[in-house]
């Protein structure tokens, strides 16, 4: 069996993963204890990841093994049996959604072939990325917010008005947003949750058309996993704080800490990508309980067919 063949294998496995997750953390939802939830969520996953027919690694999990007593970076889940399959997952992205009850908090996971996905530290990541049918370099992550819109409004058709740009509302994002605003875009401003952010601006359906700001390492891995399914441009480049942090990334292999990173190099092989709704989303419904039964809603991308699907799932309980 090919890899594409055995990764599309694994698919409604990994959906069931990614629905274990979310159903968990759900029952948490407004309680105000972003820990617990985050912790439901792992144990729920790392079952579901520890039924499918794989060879699995962590390459992006909860952290490194000191801080993670499960889904740990390099930590070995599967059966044994099967592919060696890279896992880049966040149980719960949206910890503080979850916990004060506010939409778009997402179970995510992310599968490609044996070093398929960047090994990216847990430290910052300055991201930019738009969805597919635009020209190479329509987007350049060292172009000011301005340049960025003008240039996409330019690929599109249409005036630089009609251009959305999704930032997540942070301090940090100040100068972003005001140089986006300045060339006339609009601004869709997002609370948590930068995967999410990634694929508005990808989805043909969402309400975006570029994503920019500085998020975490690892969800600009599952965001790149993303956009290699859905198609479009990403480029990133770490970000880091202090000397602890590029001391981290040196421990993950990476030599040339000012690299910027292309799409194919942080996903350089297919991928499937899978996110459940927790709470209420633009993406996905989040879970819902009634008599018996609980029901998720879960998006699944695959780059080996150009797959999308939004599953609806009951189970009983």
């Amino acid at each position: 069996m090919d890899q594409g063949r055995a990764l599309e294998a694994l698919a409604n496995q990994a959906v069931d993963a990614a629905e274990l997750a979310a159903a968990a953390a759900a029952r948490l939802v407004g309680r105000g204890d972003k820990i617990a939830a985050d912790q439901a969520a792992v144990d729920a996953m790392r079952t579901g990841l520890n039924a499918m027919a794989m060879k699995g690694r962590i390459v992006i999990g909860e952290g490194e093994r000191d801080e993670a007593p499960m889904l740990y970076i390099g930590e070995e889940v599967g059966t044994g049996e099967g592919p060696e399959i890279d896992i880049a997952l966040d149980p719960l992205e949206g910890t503080s959604l979850t916990a004060k009850g506010m939409n778009n908090s997402l179970a995510v996971l992310a599968l490609a072939p044996r070093g398929g996905l960047l090994h990216a530290p847990d430290t910052y990541m300055d991201k930019i990325a738009c969805g597919p049918g635009y020209p190479a370099g329509a987007i350049d992550l060292d172009a000011s917010g301005a340049d960025n819109v003008r240039s996409l409004a330019k690929a599109k058709g249409v005036a630089p008005e009609d251009i959305t740009v999704c930032v997540l509302d942070r301090e940090r994002h100040e100068a972003i947003i005001e140089s986006v605003r300045s060339a006339g875009a609009r601004i869709l401003f997002i609370n948590d949750g930068d995967v999410a952010g990634v694929i508005n601006a990808a989805d043909p359906d969402g309400k975006a058309d570029l994503y920019i700001g500085r998020g975490g390492a690892p969800e600009g891995v599952l965001g790149a996993a993303a956009l290699r399914c859905l198609g479009g441009q990403m480029q990133t480049r770490l970000h880091f704080r202090n000397d602890d942090e590029r001391e981290r990334a040196r421990r993950t292999g990476i030599t040339d800490l000012d690299r910027k990173y292309d799409l194919k190099e942080m996903a350089s092989e297919h991928c499937l990508f899978v996110a459940a709704g927790v709470t209420e989303g633009d993406l996905v419904h989040g879970v819902r309980r009634g008599e018996g039964f609980v029901e998720t809603q879960t998006l699944l991308f695959s780059s080996v067919t150009g797959l999308r699907r939004r599953i609806s799932t009951r189970r009983p309980v």
